[in-house]
């Protein structure tokens, strides 16, 4: 065990799970992915659990282990296994990845406010694009420049949002068995074997990588290893905890609002208002009116406050902790008082600014609010990609890498699962190119496809011309 310091505040391991919590599943997940595949992401999120998530969890809990005391999280478990350019390529790939999906959190918060605010779900109605995006654009900005104001703070907001956002979790699904139990009625017919089984076509596989990144970010609490009394021990237990806290919420959640909605007939905007829809008609059922509604609506806006602290938080430790500054350019690593990139929140502000206008074009509110989230199922899971490697390159190589916990002791099986679960990542990625919430053949189909590659090329692409930037700056200055 490292030396402990008697005065200095320890992060426990229970407090650790919640965080990660936080970026790692929500409620929302859960309505996402039931839009794409209705009951039958019941079945994928099982195999899925056993197959994939309990593996990732666990393998990220065996390279914290083995790095416990560096600071960057992924982007030092490859510069230790692969050199510097894979830690730094990593590095910028994880940072810009979590963009797209921070201007998705602040999507949600403006959503959360309407609902604050009016009690309904009318948001098209009430906003045209161009407002919706500004007030998405200074929910983004006002947390990239404060975000160290913010910091101190990170555990109460993940402690208070986490919790709070598990919780009501547990709330709608008993409440849920218990109102049927009472007399009410499931919307979803029929319900038998067959309507769990997916019918495996491109729709599927290309849903695929939402379900990914539903359930990864484990490893953004990596950093934090080391504000553990023990974190060889104690971080392996909190990805186990963070593993049973994902099934109950995927599998029972999803079993819930099969209960009130039809999975055959679902709204058009169930992904931005169907986590408040289910609230209110579970209101609505036990003659609470819309008192379940104004909870769930306060504790999204915080539970997304906190997603957004931690991520920029966990991002730009990831960003800056480890990652060789030869590949940056010198304005991008001037740093302020607190350690954090004044010139990386102008790029940052730059790159929401980026993918923001790229959905403006979409004819309405709730494509915007899809494409931005589906935009996620692509670099997000590609990013996930890199922690097998790691895996794989410690494992290939245990008598360089050694760690306190290990996941599956036999080093060929653990090779074997390392393969399997880098495989599903990167065929998730490549078909969430296609779009999800569009049908084939149409204009619209079309325009997302557009989109999806040239932004996921353009974030990740960034990332290759930056290095050469500050390659053509050193030469100038020789």
């Amino acid at each position: 065990m490292d030396e402990i310091e008697p005065k200095k505040k320890y992060i426990t391991w229970q407090v650790l799970a919640l965080m990660d919590f936080v970026t790692v599943i929500g409620f929302d997940d859960i309505i996402y992915n039931f839009q794409n595949q209705g009951m039958a992401v019941v079945f994928s999120w099982i195999v899925l659990l056993f197959a994939y998530v309990l593996p990732y969890e666990l393998m990220v809990g065996h390279l914290g282990s083995a790095f416990s005391k560096d600071g960057g999280g992924l982007s030092s478990w490859m510069r230790h296994t692969s050199g510097d350019v894979w830690g730094y390529l990593t590095a910028w790939c994880y940072w810009v990845a979590s963009l797209p999906y921070l201007v998705d959190v602040a999507n949600s918060m403006v959503v959360s406010f309407f609902w604050i605010i009016t009690g309904n779900g009318n948001l098209e109605d009430k906003l045209s694009r161009a407002s919706f995006a500004l007030l998405t654009a200074a929910i983004t900005i006002l947390f990239i420049f404060f975000q160290h104001k913010f910091t101190s703070s990170l555990q109460v907001l993940s402690i208070v949002g986490g919790g709070a956002m598990f919780v009501m979790t547990i709330l709608f699904v008993l409440m849920t068995f218990v109102g049927l139990l009472n007399g009410g009625h499931i919307a979803t017919h029929p319900l038998n074997a067959h309507t769990f089984i997916p019918k495996f076509d491109l729709h599927y596989f290309s849903t695929i990588g939402l379900l990914i990144f539903a359930m990864n970010g484990a490893e953004l609490v990596a950093p934090y290893v080391g504000q553990m009394k023990d974190g060889k021990k104690d971080f392996p237990k909190a990805m186990m905890a963070l593993a049973l806290m994902t099934a109950f919420l995927t599998i029972f959640g999803s079993l819930a609002i099969g209960v009130f909605f039809d999975a055959n007939h679902l709204p058009a905007d169930l992904k931005m208002n169907g986590s408040y829809y289910a609230f209110l008609a579970l209101g609505q059922q036990f003659h609470m009116g819309k008192v379940l509604l104004y909870i769930f609506a306060v504790t999204q806006a915080i539970y997304m406050g906190a997603q957004l602290a931690m991520l920029l938080d966990g991002g730009t430790r990831i960003f800056l902790s480890d990652t060789a500054k030869q590949f940056l350019p010198k304005a991008l690593t001037k740093t302020n008082k607190q350690g954090l990139p004044i010139n990386g929140y102008w790029l940052t502000t730059g790159i929401c600014t980026f993918v923001l206008a790229s959905s403006a074009f979409l004819p309405k509110i709730n494509d915007i609010f899809n494409w931005l989230l589906n935009i996620n199922g692509i670099v997000s899971p590609f990013v996930t990609c890199f922690i097998f490697v790691a895996f794989l390159r410690v494992r290939f190589n245990s008598e360089k890498f050694p760690s306190e916990y290990t996941y599956i002791k036999n080093k060929p099986w653990a090779i074997i699962v390392g393969f399997w679960c880098l495989a599903i990542t990167a065929l998730g990625t490549i078909f969430s190119i296609f779009p999800q919430d569009a049908t084939p053949g149409t204009a619209k189909y079309t325009h997302e496809l557009i989109l999806n590659i040239v932004v996921s090329v353009a974030l990740m692409g960034l990332g290759v011309i930056l290095p050469l930037v500050a390659k053509f700056q050193r030469k100038r200055a020789a």
